[in-house]
């Protein structure tokens, strides 16, 4: 659990993510994430670029932690990163999303 000092790590606001990203997500309805996605966040030097393996049941967030690692990572080193995903449906529409 995320101590209650931290509880602002919920919101998606608070990850340092550009307005235009934050204005994006908050239109889709998502402007805070589970206990659980923060606390993935917080783990470790996963921000940094380390590793990060975690299981959640389908529908339950895990792509939205992946994208935040993502986006903060590309943004922060202007590097490139590579989103693999399962179905061609899926990768469709994440690159609508995210363009």
């Amino acid at each position: 659990n995320i101590p209650e000092d931290q509880a602002e790590k919920l919101l998606l606001a608070s990850w340092g993510l550009p307005k235009a990203v934050l204005e994006k997500y908050h239109s889709l309805g998502v402007v805070q994430m589970f206990e659980w996605q923060a606390e993935c966040l917080m783990l470790g030097q996963v921000l940094e670029g380390k590793n990060l393996v975690y299981s959640a049941p389908t529908s339950a967030g895990k792509t939205l932690v992946a994208e935040l690692l993502i986006l903060k990572r590309v943004l922060e080193t202007r590097k490139k990163a590579l989103l693999i995903l399962p179905f061609v449906s899926v990768a469709k529409e994440k690159k609508c999303y995210l363009q």
